[in-house]
């Protein structure tokens, strides 16, 4: 069958992922004619990337989304030379594929006769969700439409597309064309198939809500907007990314192609949500995965402000192996003197630098006087650590602080393996850090506190282009973390010098360090390297108790699920705190309200003049 594909693709950076070009490699064995329409500038790289393995790649502004992108790709190849084809699929960016062969998919498809067909469809939906019709009727999705010659040659067909009308928003795209496309070429009398038909499965949406099932049973596409989907909506469906991934192992898809792909396009929080990357750790290590670890190449770099921690920093890096380097940083002769005298008296090895200044404490003694061992190549997995005791806190939430990163991180010589291995398995691993503290810290829901505004400057200064989260960065708070050199360049390249941190009196929220704190994850992800979250049993143990006692505390004063809860507390937000008490008051004690009127009133003229100067 002589087949023609209009590939059509988008990012707003105008850069191509690998797993478009392998995408395109693959269909390339089933089309003569490859032709990508992109509705994004590219960059050169790109371009030269597309142009191995299409025949065109046409460049247009965005204008009418995808839908126009289509017809006028139609137009621009010609419908005289669209003849001579048995089918054009038009199709989009908007997947991972091909998971299973597409050859299993074309061979079984090539033997029905029809005169359309799609890899999915979306059942009916009752009422219309985007217009006032009672159903928005089943229909074959716009990631894969494949129109046979019969079609494709009538005036029904070019019609369709001469009369389309203005596209000017994503309803647009879908009420005009993706779920108008099916109805009205059937009405019409042409045939269609669904390669996994939609009743098939028991989910309104397949393709996205039992993606699992239908990759099991040999769908060869995978939407890329699971992984950055809102997790809320996940929750609710129970649909879980380790499942999908399980079976795109199984197929053999290459699966760092996802990653590199959605590490800079999700928001670093939901990807990790998503996709099930936070993991608990076992104690022991098998002599498998002691013997993998024996190659990697290993550097332990810890700041020890605290000269009487030294002890307590070198037994944690002794779960690194004897095969790992150490390198201590200090701020005094004095203290490296210190240093260096528990170190002989341990009979360990390490080298003692002193940091030029303790401006920027950890952050800047890692990055300014450990920049040597951070230069790619020169190990594989760096841990970092410091002598963290948060004077400034509470006891018990400054000890938890520290033990939640030491024992989550260096607990035990097993579990440190285990951790290792990671970074052995998966090439397409940046970092690996606990998750964000929460307990005796409001972290969550907060953590950027005042470090958003210098940190987008800051990523924009380094050109970390990736959407940020929206309250809480996935980030290795307390700065301590393990992590490959190549995750860190954005950093490293910045050369930053002690001169850019502030004096210690000034280290707050907001300055260099706390910013940085929060996107070393950025930097990895930016390097389509992804960010791991890590546990030992005990420690998962203790946080998941606080946190479904706090989720459920929460709910209980809101409706359904977690999604149908956010949204009814978003929905609340824009009155503000003066109505919410007035309609608490009123809801609770309706003569107390009464009573108290004249001062929310005066109160509430007061909130209005403060806030229109």
């Amino acid at each position: 069958m002589r087949r023609a594909v209009i590939y059509l693709f988008y990012d707003k950076s105008g850069q191509v992922d690998d797993y478009v070009t392998y995408n395109l490699e693959k269909l390339r064995e089933h089309a003569e004619l490859i032709f990508v329409v992109s509705n994004s500038v590219l960059t050169e790289t790109s371009k030269q990337k597309l142009s191995k393995v299409a025949d065109t790649v046409w460049e247009r502004e965005n204008n009418g989304f995808d839908v126009y992108a289509y017809k006028e790709s139609l137009e621009k190849i010609g419908w005289e030379r669209l003849d001579s084809f048995d089918e054009v699929i038009l199709m989009n960016y908007t997947f991972f594929g091909p998971i299973h062969p597409y050859a299993d998919m074309f061979n079984r498809m090539d033997a029905i006769d029809t005169d359309f067909w799609g890899i999915s469809a979306h059942k009916a939906v009752r009422p219309h969700p985007f217009t006032v019709a009672l159903e928005m009727p089943l229909h074959i999705q716009s990631h894969w439409i494949a129109v046979r010659h019969k079609l494709l040659a009538s005036t029904d067909f070019r019609q369709y597309w001469a009369t389309m009308p203005p596209i000017n928003s994503y309803t647009d795209s879908v009420v005009h064309h993706e779920s108008r496309f099916t109805k009205h070429f059937a009405d019409l009398g042409w045939r269609y198939e669904v390669a996994w038909p939609a009743e098939n499965y028991p989910a309104v949406h397949p393709i996205f809500d039992n993606a699992a099932l239908m990759l099991a049973d040999g769908c060869p596409i995978l939407k890329r907007r699971l992984f950055f989907h809102d997790p809320l909506y996940l929750d609710k469906q129970a649909i879980i990314g380790a499942d999908i991934m399980r079976e795109v192992r199984r197929a053999g898809y290459p699966e760092e192609l996802i990653w590199q792909n959605v590490s800079h396009n999700a928001k670093p929080r939901v990807l990790s949500t998503n996709f099930n990357l936070t993991q608990v750790l076992d104690d022991n290590a098998e002599e498998s995965v002691l013997a993998a670890n024996a190659k990697l190449r290993i550097a332990g770099v810890a700041h020890a402000f605290y000269a009487d921690m030294t002890a307590e920093i070198m037994k944690r890096f002794s779960y690194l192996g004897d095969h790992a380097q150490i390198f201590l940083t200090t701020s005094t002769p004095e203290k490296k003197t210190q240093i260096e005298q528990q170190l002989q008296t341990m009979g360990r090895q390490a080298e003692v630098r002193i940091v030029e200044s303790n401006r920027g404490r950890d952050v800047s003694a890692f990055l300014v006087t450990c920049a040597d061992v951070l230069e790619p190549g020169r190990f594989d997995v760096v841990a970092k650590i410091h002598s963290k005791k948060s004077a400034q806190d509470a006891y018990n939430a400054a000890e938890l602080f520290k033990r939640h990163l030491f024992e989550n991180l260096l607990p035990s010589p097993g579990y440190t393996a285990n951790l290792l291995h990671l970074f052995v398995t998966e090439p397409y691993l940046g970092m690996v850090f606990p998750p964000a503290v929460s307990l005796g810290y409001p972290t969550l829901g907060h953590a950027w506190f005042a470090n958003k505004k210098p940190a987008l400057a800051l990523c924009e200064r380094l050109g970390i282009k990736l959407p940020f989260d929206d309250t809480t960065p996935l980030s290795p708070y307390g700065s301590m973390f393990f992590a490959r050199p190549e995750a860190l360049l954005p950093l490293t390249k910045a050369h930053f010098t002690f001169n850019d941190f502030p004096e210690e009196g000034q280290y707050s929220d907001g300055s260099l360090a706390h910013v940085i704190e929060r996107i070393f994850s950025y930097s990895s992800l930016s390097e389509g390297l992804i960010c791991k979250s890590v546990m030992n049993r005990e420690w998962a143990g203790i946080y998941y108790g606080f946190m479904e006692y706090r989720v459920q505390a929460l709910l209980s004063q809101l409706p359904g699920f977690p999604l149908e809860a956010v949204t009814a507390l978003q929905n609340r937000r824009p009155y503000g705190l003066l109505p919410e008490l007035k309609l608490t008051l009123q809801r609770r004690s309706p003569h107390l309200a009464k009573t108290l009127r004249p001062f929310y009133l005066l109160a509430r003229q007061v909130y209005h003049k403060v806030r229109s100067r």
